[in-house]
């Protein structure tokens, strides 16, 4: 079957390439022409871990194009990938869904299954459908599904080629037909539902995803409190089946493109209908509280980051991405600067993307050693395996004054009891080598 692909942003591309690489034959359309001449080259325009690899490996059943008439007109399947941010209230923006979707409608030459990749409130693929059938220029017989992704950055690939499961939401037969063809190699769970069901399914899963990890993070802040060590306390829930071990990673919030953006589009949602969902409201002001963590605590420390030389490690909203949305450091950064800081930062990947939203106001640094040479205070933002595996000796020799203020919990306590410094992490006993007088 011939396959078509709207889009080649994170969701976009890395269906197309995985697609391929299951032997369909390929078109990702994008009005991008600097990203189809990057894509044609054998070279990914995003950064995520192996997918540049397996574009090239594919090239013989990939084609990139601007072209989307000539793509879509004798597309057998084409897949809707095309971003869906957020507007000012909460909800998603659609504008890019549904042009695409009038595209299909004045190209498509011959019956035709359109799925929507994208991340849509519920009810999107009716609307979505009804443009379509009300746009076509051809006698044509369209079918719309939902087939939501379910792929973290840094892990897409891996999370495509062996899914958790695949979703198809169809109201015909047919449709989940073609689509389970379209996936018979992929090793995964297959669930068929209706179209609504499967928009559910995606928003509910990373909602609830969202509330685990707030969740965990207010467990935290208790222990903080009281003197108990919260990565004992998942330890020992994690061993419940129930309850299970992942995302209880405590820290200083979830940041990315799905879950801040799916929490506040299902609790629009929700309010648009006249019933709020309590949980993931509470869920999306604990997240935004807990970004806003270590500033709090370097209030110990000082009374003011005037003249002070900070050292920022990480500035990706996690490891194994460059993407900075909803990223504590945009949130850290700034007040830092507004303070009268001196900011020294370093990220393997992220640097160039923040240079963009700060070029001049920061100091960027190759390495970590750089980066906190003679700084009064390091905050670290992500959990990258360079920062991990960091010497903490080398924060007591190089910083004038070594206070690490971890907020994803890199180091255990034993090493830092060890290395003459301050280190000051989130749901974790506090480990004072010496003493410091608020400035």
């Amino acid at each position: 079957m011939k396959i078509a692909v709207a889009g080649t942003g994170y969701v976009g591309l890395v269906t197309g390439v995985c697609l391929a690489e299951k032997m369909h034959p390929v078109t990702c359309v994008d009005i991008d022409v600097k990203k189809i001449d990057l894509m044609r080259a054998g070279i990914s325009p995003i950064y995520e871990p192996g997918l540049e690899e397996l574009l090239v490996n594919n090239m013989d059943r990939l084609n990139f194009t601007t072209d989307y008439k000539e793509a879509y007109k004798d597309a057998d399947i084409i897949f809707i990938g095309v971003g869906t941010p957020e507007k000012q209230d909460g909800s998603a923006n659609l504008s890019y869904v549904y042009e695409v979707a009038e595209q299909i409608a004045e190209s498509i030459e011959k019956d035709c299954v359109v799925v929507v990749k994208s991340t849509v409130p519920i009810g999107t693929n009716d609307k979505i459908e009804d443009l379509i059938k009300s746009r076509l220029v051809h006698d044509v017989n369209v079918y719309v599904a939902s087939n939501p992704e379910f792929l973290s950055q840094g892990t897409a690939v891996r999370d495509t080629l062996y899914a958790s499961r695949i979703v198809l939401g169809v109201e015909e037969s047919y449709a989940g037909e073609v689509l389970k063809e379209v996936y018979k190699d992929f090793n995964a769970p297959v669930v068929v539902t209706n179209r609504k069901s499967a928009e559910m399914i995606k928003y509910a899963s990373n909602d609830f995803l969202a509330l685990k990890i707030s969740f965990i993070n207010e467990i935290a802040n208790l222990c903080e409190i009281i003197g108990a060590d919260i990565e004992d306390v998942t330890l020992g829930m994690g061993f419940d089946k129930r309850i299970g071990d992942r995302f209880l990673n405590a820290g200083i919030g979830y940041g990315g493109s799905c879950f801040p953006k799916d929490t506040k589009a299902l609790h629009w949602l929700a309010n648009f209908h006249d019933n709020e969902l309590k949980t993931v409201k509470a869920a999306i002001d604990v997240n935004e509280n807990q970004k806003l963590k270590l500033i709090k605590k370097s209030r110990k420390y000082f009374g003011s980051f005037n003249g002070l030389n900070v050292a920022i490690l990480g500035l990706t909203f996690k490891p194994g991405t460059d993407d900075l949305r909803e990223a504590p450091s945009l949130v850290n950064v700034p007040i830092m600067i507004e303070d009268g800081a001196n900011v020294k930062a370093w990220d393997p990947v992220g640097v160039e993307n923040f240079k963009k939203k700060y070029p001049d106001e920061i100091t960027y640094c190759n390495t970590i050693e750089g980066t906190i040479k003679d700084a009064d205070v390091c905050f670290i933002f992500t959990e990258w395996d360079e920062v991990k595996s960091f010497d903490l000796s080398k924060y007591s020799k190089l910083m004038k004054t070594p206070i690490v203020l971890d907020g994803r919990n890199c180091y255990d306590l034993t090493s830092a009891r060890k290395a003459n410094i301050i280190y000051d992490s989130v749901g974790r006993e506090t480990i004072s080598s010496f003493e410091v007088s608020l400035v």
